[in-house]
């Protein structure tokens, strides 16, 4: 079980969302940018950024190179972390190797430990100015699910090992809970800051990047923002070395600059053809039985019970409860639209969710599209004889499972062929 769930909230989340302790479970879908982007609007709220241009070709890198200085940074703009032990980040001293650097990221597909063995691709670079680096810190801000309120945290060590440093040294994690009447407060800053070890001059200035890293969480809808590392220079400046904001789906109709920057090469396509259809929480997983669910909790217990049973779950397909047969037809598309799909099991607990609802939206995805699979249904719950009857009537061909059990029992079969 605890397997399948780390599964789900990895997958959920940022295809790295790191299940380390410096992470909330986050409410809501969520929608990312690349690093060059939200360095843009780091910079519109005052935080300080290095100065860095994009490149989508080897030639255009190396224009910047010169334009920049000799030596600089070239860094691959994907949606995934762990880039710098992936190869994606790469310091060069001259324009000539900022070419060859990203001519060797760009048109790859770069591996690391959040994206899987198949990668994702790089169509973009970005060249930045190599800052002499002579501290490493931690600063974020996300939503605690526990709590439900904004938790700004820092740490006065920073960089790739930032997960090995919350599981074997929490100590060093400093947590600020924010309430969003009053928003952050100076006082608050400070004690993050002393926190860090900062001192002099550096505890205002690092009090005022804090003040508009929420600002920019707050106005934006953010449900991350991150930067990791947040460095001292040599000369003490503080710098953004990287950055790293993803958005509440929920609130994207406030935004629509944000949704324009949404790279769609970077995500899983079938989990923006399942927003597309209007099915939000949909994640695709490495199994053959298509999963139709109501409710978060169910779906991530029914995931477990397949695997439990020796299966492998396709997706984690929440419906809600909505009650309209059209998002219950397009859960269906999702299904076809999956080659690796052998069978599927809906299982549903009808409370504000009616069971005749998704019995009518299931007969109707029968009628419009080749089902060529076979389908275990499990209903309970509100107007259940009336669905019932609906597929009854329908005629056709369905797999009926008692209880929960049941229908993950029939289903793990029906996939492996055992039944026809």
């Amino acid at each position: 079980m605890v397997a399948v769930l780390k599964t789900v909230f990895v997958r959920l989340g940022e295809r790295g969302f790191e299940s380390h302790p410096l992470r909330f479970k986050e409410q809501g879908g969520k929608l990312k940018i690349h690093e060059y982007q939200a360095k843009a609007l780091f910079a519109q709220y005052g935080i300080p950024v290095p100065r860095s241009k994009v490149a989508s070709t080897p030639a255009g890198a190396g224009d910047i190179a010169v334009e920049i200085g000799d030596k600089v940074v070239i860094k691959a703009q994907v949606y995934a972390g762990g880039r710098g032990k992936a190869g994606g980040i790469k310091i060069v001293n001259n324009p000539k190797e900022a070419e060859r650097a990203a001519s060797q990221l760009i048109g790859a597909r770069l591996v690391t430990h959040q994206t899987g063995a198949e990668g994702v691709p790089v169509s973009k670079v970005l060249v930045e100015e190599a800052s002499n680096v002579a501290r490493e810190l931690y600063l974020s801000i996300l939503v605690d699910g526990t709590s439900h309120l904004p938790v700004m945290m820092a740490s006065e060590v920073g960089g790739m090992d930032i997960e090995e440093v919350a599981q074997s040294t929490p100590e060093k994690i400093f947590r600020s809970y924010i309430d969003p009447a009053i928003g952050f407060q100076p006082f608050q800053g400070r004690k993050l800051a002393y926190g860090m070890n900062f001192d002099g001059a550096q505890i205002g200035e690092a009090t005022r990047l804090m003040t508009n890293l929420y600002k920019l969480f707050v106005d934006k809808d953010c449900s991350l923002a991150e930067i990791n590392p947040l460095v001292v220079t040599a000369d003490g400046r503080l710098l953004a070395l990287d950055a790293k904001l993803n958005f509440d789906d929920n609130a994207l109709y406030r935004h629509k600059d944000i949704q324009e920057l949404q790279d769609k090469e970077q995500e899983e396509p079938l989990e923006i053809q399942a927003r597309d259809w209007g099915i939000y929480n949909y994640v695709k997983m490495d199994g053959n039985i298509g999963c139709m669910v109501n409710g978060a909790g169910l779906a991530m217990a029914v995931n477990d019970l397949i695997q439990h049973c020796g299966g492998r779950a396709a997706n984690f397909l929440d419906i809600g409860t909505l009650n309209n047969t059209e998002r219950v037809v397009n859960s269906f598309r999702m299904f076809v639209a999956d080659p690796r799909t052998k069978a599927v099991l809906v299982n549903i607990f009808g409370g504000m969710a009616r069971v005749d609802v998704i019995a009518r939206g299931i007969v109707e995805a029968y009628q419009q599209m080749d089902t060529l699979f076979p389908v275990v249904i499990r209903l309970a719950g509100t107007n259940l004889e009336e669905g019932q009857r609906i597929l009854a009537d329908s005629g056709i061909s369905f797999i009926r499972a008692n209880d929960f059990y049941d229908g993950a029992r029939k289903v793990v079969e029906a996939a492996k062929g055992a039944m026809k």
